[in-house]
């Protein structure tokens, strides 16, 4: 008989914790290999954690809600093998409930093997003296309520190497409010602007006053009046509101409008979606087609294709390109297609089905939404003419494609101007006015559209 430690697996570069969301075990149940044991959530998505060995649950170290550091033991399970290997094991990742196979991500989770069933000891916090690293979610929760980099480095942290968890965080906010946070720790933040930034980045060189006060002002409570329903935001919507909160609070946003004649795209489609599908067993929709024209933009202006830390313009050599995907429950996910440069047409149409159907079925993983560096989505797809899409940060630029429209238009002819009935389309650029002026967002946008103009019709198949 011997014990495995089942360890909260490493989701991602940037994420530090997870969030416990079921148990889908208790102690003294049975157990198989590759059997879900718990469902957690990172601010990405949310995942299915599998037992990397069969046996019976003989311990859960942490609580339904309970914050975990990455690396933290979670769980023991009693095998009747007397050794076992360490095996990575990678849970399947969802965007809402769980459901891909655990064989398919890339998560691992590693298996010790210990001779005793006495508990181990969870690690003190450890503060290492150096730039403190803050989770996303963290840093959200901060932001919200307004508490400045000074202040927030003040607050004990009992995750990894001292880091500060979501409960540490929320712990000192109700001990804040509660008036239980002795005056000077408090005041030392006082003077700072609201935080909006990474600890990473100097709090001084982007924070301004009127940034501050739209972070730090709360909301004044309404009272509720006559006939009304209030409905619980679920958690992912949680986290899509905050992360657009704090990217308008972070990016400048101007967009630029085009507008795009694309007869000859709709027709050649039209001609050839039905020999498409035959042939490759997958539908050609626009949206690859769309993500062609934009790739072929991006490396004219490159620029398009970067981020920005601090006051160092950070220029993407990978063209990754998310598509945003609007989910069943209606909220939206951004599966990610890597290095979409390198895929024909038909590559391009099979990652799109594919993750547009994972999305749908909730079978995304980690990494399929993760480092994406521009942003495409689809707002014609429900009837829009236009949008002015919020960047995806840390992106800079995100395009928007409108529905499209049979409408009379003038057209230049030998013979002279005639009115005519074309298939019309507007395009509408946000970018991040801090790295991206008018001129070359308008002159991007401009290019997008002209692509999808010059389609050729008699392109092969």
């Amino acid at each position: 008989m011997s014990l495995v430690d089942l360890v909260m697996p490493k989701m991602g570069e940037s994420i530090m914790e997870a969030t416990i969301l079921k148990w889908h075990k208790q102690p003294g149940d049975a157990i198989k290999q590759d059997e879900t044991l718990l469902e957690i959530a990172t601010d990405k998505v949310d995942s299915e954690v599998p037992s990397i060995t069969e046996g019976v649950v003989e311990e859960l170290l942490y609580q339904v809600n309970d914050v975990v550091p990455i690396g933290s033991v979670i769980a023991r399970i009693r095998t009747n093998n007397g050794t076992a290997a360490a095996t990575p094991v990678q849970p399947a990742v969802t965007t809402h409930a769980p459901a891909q196979p655990a064989a398919t991500t890339h998560a691992p989770v590693q298996a010790t093997v210990i001779n005793t069933a006495a508990p181990q000891q969870r690690p003190a916090a450890v503060n290492t003296g150096g730039p403190r690293f803050y989770s996303p979610l963290v840093l959200n929760i901060a932001a919200g309520e307004g508490i400045p980099l000074s202040e927030l480095e003040s607050i004990p942290g009992s995750g990894n190497e001292g880091r500060v968890t979501k409960k540490d965080i929320l712990q000192y906010i109700a001990d804040r409010k509660a008036g239980h946070i002795p005056a000077s720790q408090a005041a030392a933040g006082s003077s700072a602007s609201a935080f909006t930034q990474t600890a990473t980045q100097p709090p001084a060189r982007t924070e301004t006053p009127v940034r501050s006060e739209a972070v730090a002002t709360q909301p004044p409570m309404v009272i509720q009046s006559g006939n009304v329903e209030i409905v619980e935001m679920d958690r992912m919507r949680r986290l899509i509101a905050d992360h657009m909160v704090r990217s308008v609070h972070t990016s400048p946003h101007v967009t630029s409008i085009s507008e795009a004649d694309v007869t000859h795209l709709v027709h050649w489609r039209d001609k050839v979606k039905k020999e498409f599908e035959t042939r490759e067993n997958t539908k050609l929709t626009f949206t690859p087609l769309f993500i062609e024209a934009v790739i072929r933009c991006i490396k004219k202006y490159p620029l398009i294709n970067s981020s920005l830390d601090g006051d160092k313009i950070i220029i993407k050599k990978d063209i990754n390109i998310g598509m945003a995907t609007a989910l069943p429950s209606g909220n939206l996910i951004v599966p990610v297609i890597r290095n979409a440069d390198q895929l024909n047409l038909t590559g391009l149409a099979r990652q799109v089905n594919s993750l547009a159907d994972n999305a749908r079925q909730n079978k995304l993983r980690p990494e399929d939404t993760q480092n994406g560096t521009f942003t495409l989505t689809n707002v014609g797809t429900f009837g829009s003419l236009l949008g002015t899409p919020i960047i995806n940060q840390p992106q800079v630029a995100i395009l928007a494609v409108g529905a499209i429209k049979k409408r009379p238009v003038v057209l230049e002819t030998d013979g002279g101007d005639a009115i005519v009935i074309r298939h019309m389309m507007y395009l509408s650029l946000s970018y991040d006015h801090r790295i991206i002026d008018g001129s070359l967002g308008a002159t991007f946008c401009s290019a997008v559209a002209r692509e999808l103009e010059n389609f050729p019709v008699d392109r092969p198949l």
